[in-house]
């Protein structure tokens, strides 16, 4: 199986003022095309060409696994993003209150996930028996590996913010939890996981 870029769901402009088309063509042009083009290199002619990114994730180790989880999860994560997102509503909203207590203590513990992710790495709001969950996970780890569904993610890697915020995280983290998640993203995620 040859594994493929797939198209961004919106405008490398979209994001902005949020998130430059510049970012996003470093990001997603550079880096998460590399990881495209290194799997690929990885899988000629070996077992592993013939698997689906999923079965490749869950049986590899190293390089292997590194580069088809980050494929994964970049293409997971520009689902989720969408400009003026703002606060979700009906019942992932409710589920959301019932977890957490309320919208903002979720964005509190989902944005100190991401801020205390020592180095490279994501911050994820997950489902795990049937209950939503905040996780992290460093550099190309992600929520499959451990038995959760993934319903939202954050990308804490420095490529996804230092050309429009530096080193300042922090802020980063600040907008992408009050402008940038697609909600409706979430609400299929969790639809579809039940």
């Amino acid at each position: 199986m040859v594994f493929e870029l797939p198209p961004l769901p919106f405008e490398k402009n979209a994001l902005e003022p949020y998130i430059s088309a510049e970012t996003i063509e470093y990001h997603y042009g550079k880096h998460h095309q590399t990881y495209v083009t290194t799997l690929n290199k990885l899988t000629e002619g070996k077992p592993e060409e013939k698997k689906t990114l999923a079965e490749i994730i869950m049986s590899a180790e190293g390089p292997l696994f590194n580069n088809a989880a980050q494929v994964w999860n970049h293409s997971f994560y520009w689902k989720g993003l969408k400009k003026d997102g703002g606060q979700p509503t009906g019942t992932v909203m409710e589920a959301i209150s019932r977890a957490f207590g309320s919208y903002e203590k979720f964005v509190e513990e989902f944005g100190n996930a991401g801020l205390t992710q020592f180095g490279s790495g994501w911050a994820w709001l997950v489902l795990e028996g049937g209950a939503l969950k905040v996780i992290k996970t460093p550099n190309a780890d992600l929520p499959m590996k451990h038995g959760q569904t993934a319903l939202l993610t954050m990308d804490v890697w420095e490529h996804a913010y230092y050309i429009d915020y530096r080193n300042a995280r922090a802020k980063y983290i600040e907008t992408f939890t009050q402008h940038l998640i697609n909600w409706d993203f979430v609400a299929k995620n969790m639809a579809g996981a039940k």
